[in-house]
């Protein structure tokens, strides 16, 4: 049963047809993990917080720095210097007391992470690295645990939402990591804020939506955001029968790290 507190601060969602109190009940019994506290996982987290996930885990291996505030809108000048698990589980408690955050200041690795999301309903990646990406996928797939992937680059955007054994894969869209220096960093690149707002605020809104069993995910369907033309389109994603890890004959059965593959140095596994 809701407290009188929880009915009026989530009023506004318990008054949708759609959710109602036991919809809202859903939330609070629900268990997200967000990998990745940087562009993607500051929004994310903040509005699952606010809508009431009763369990948010954060995990991020990183400190805050200056340069993150730019995008990163979970945490602080003064968190500067500090874990960014820590700092985004220290602004969530402030927004929702009834959270259970549970930071995570661990880099993901493939020794790892099946353990990390075993006690979790939905994995929300905000990573922002090829190998972290194509680990979580994996490991996703392998534990049959449901996906919201995001990225970002530049003015752009992209969603997914992968549901094992319902749909395609990260792997069935792009079948391999691109290899050594074929794609620019966001730190080489540059990314504009809002647009990690725009994608993070859409994969809360999947978890959601899949917690509460309403509306259509993002399952075989590619959600693409250009913020210079603010548009938005949709692009069909089939599910391939030759892919790695989901296809008819999958030959991916154990996880691996891809640091090696892609050269990049181990403490950029998370973040964004």
């Amino acid at each position: 049963m809701l407290r009188e507190d929880q009915i009026e601060r989530y009023s506004r969602q318990i008054i949708l047809p759609n959710i109602g109190g036991k919809g809202q009940e859903k939330l609070l019994n629900a268990k997200v993990l967000v990998i990745g506290a940087g562009g993607l996982g500051s929004p994310a987290s903040l509005y699952l917080a606010a809508a009431g996930i009763g369990t948010l885990g954060i995990m991020d291996s990183d400190a805050v720095e200056l340069n993150n505030l730019q995008r990163q809108i979970i945490h602080s000048t003064k968190t500067v210097g500090a874990k960014k698990a820590d700092s985004a589980k220290e602004r969530i408690v402030e927004l929702n007391p009834d959270v259970n955050v549970i930071n995570i200041n661990k880099r993901l690795t493939s020794e790892n992470i099946l353990g990390i999301i075993k006690d979790y309903d939905i994995i929300i990646d905000g990573s922002d690295n090829f190998p972290t990406r194509f680990l979580i996928n994996d490991a996703c797939v392998l534990a049959k645990k449901p996906l919201s992937h995001g990225g970002i680059f530049r003015f752009d955007g992209q969603a997914m939402t992968i549901i094992p054994g319902k749909g395609p894969c990260y792997r069935c869209l792009f079948p391999e990591p691109p290899p050594p220096g074929a794609m620019p960093s966001c730190q080489e690149a540059g990314i504009l804020g809002a647009v990690a707002g725009v994608i993070g605020v859409i994969q809360a809104n999947e978890a959601l939506k899949f917690v509460l069993g309403i509306g259509e995910c993002l399952t075989g369907r590619l959600l693409v955001f250009n913020a210079l033309e603010s548009s938005f389109r949709i692009v069909k994603v089939p599910k391939s029968k030759d892919c790695a890890v989901c296809g008819e004959h999958p030959t991916i059965k154990k996880l691996i790290d891809y640091e090696e593959f892609c050269q990049l140095r181990p403490k950029n596994k998370n973040g964004g």
